[in-house]
């Protein structure tokens, strides 16, 4: 009985198992990861940044700057008509393109800055999304609008997707609005963890050469998910704009 009642005890307390250290802010009756919290307000700050200088002096025919961005906008456009459709993707496109930005941006500030040299009283910097507690409100805003989106558009009538097409598969329809964030997050956290890893790893082996091909392999898989995760995001949404409350 002793034994039962300490795994049980052990169970209920797991969630206070941590893992690696951070520099908590007390607001309220919460404690926040401030490192989390200061290296996105720097990738915010810095695609504030682009944004203002690439749209100060737009002109007709654009070149530079403006021709990059038009490029990015026209790129991320395309994402969302792809996945959302041509009728309704226009309303979606500053969400696909802002969660887009900022995972990138996010990623690159992980891969590209030496943040382990700025020392903190507790816990280190590094990317945003390398926090699971970022990547899972992510996915979790993500479902927020999917679920808006359907709603929305098809209205009460959006309910009736769980039971199509018979009501058996009511609860794995159920379930599946559930893996759909949890798959979102942990893709995202798994794939820019490791790659931290792997980088740390060969610098402590090796600190000059070698790191420097894990690193722009680092670049372009850091890209790779902030594409896969705006596609995702968008096909979700045009999954539920779908007219299930209209047949």
């Amino acid at each position: 009985m002793y034994h039962t009642k300490l795994n049980l005890f052990s169970w209920l307390n797991i969630s206070a198992v941590e893992v690696g250290k951070h520099l908590y802010w007390q607001i309220g009756n919460y404690k926040v990861h401030g490192q989390v919290f200061l290296v996105s307000w720097i990738v915010i700050l810095a695609l504030l940044v682009l944004a203002f200088v690439g749209t100060r002096k737009l002109s007709r025919i654009p070149e530079g700057i403006q021709n990059f961005m038009e490029f990015i906008l026209e790129f991320l456009q395309d994402i969302a008509k792809t996945q959302i459709g041509e009728n309704d993707y226009r309303q979606w496109v500053p969400y696909i393109a802002t969660i887009f930005l900022f995972i990138l941006g996010s990623n690159w500030a992980g891969a590209l800055i030496p943040w382990k040299l700025i020392h903190l009283p507790e816990g280190e910097l590094a990317a945003p999304t390398n926090d699971i507690n970022t990547t899972a409100a992510l996915a979790l805003l993500t479902s927020l609008f999917y679920f808006s989106a359907g709603l929305s558009k098809n209205g009460i009538g959006y309910f009736s997707r769980y039971i199509e097409p018979t009501p058996v598969l009511l609860p794995i329809n159920i379930l599946e609005d559930f893996t759909k964030p949890l798959s979102l997050s942990f893709r995202l956290f798994g794939n820019v963890l490791a790659d931290e890893l792997v980088v740390s790893v060969f610098t402590l082996l090796v600190p000059i050469l070698i790191p420097l091909p894990v690193m722009i392999l680092g670049l372009f898989a850091s890209s790779i998910q902030a594409l896969i995760f705006s596609t995702l995001s968008a096909a979700y949404i045009g999954e539920a704009i779908e007219g299930h409350g209209e047949e």
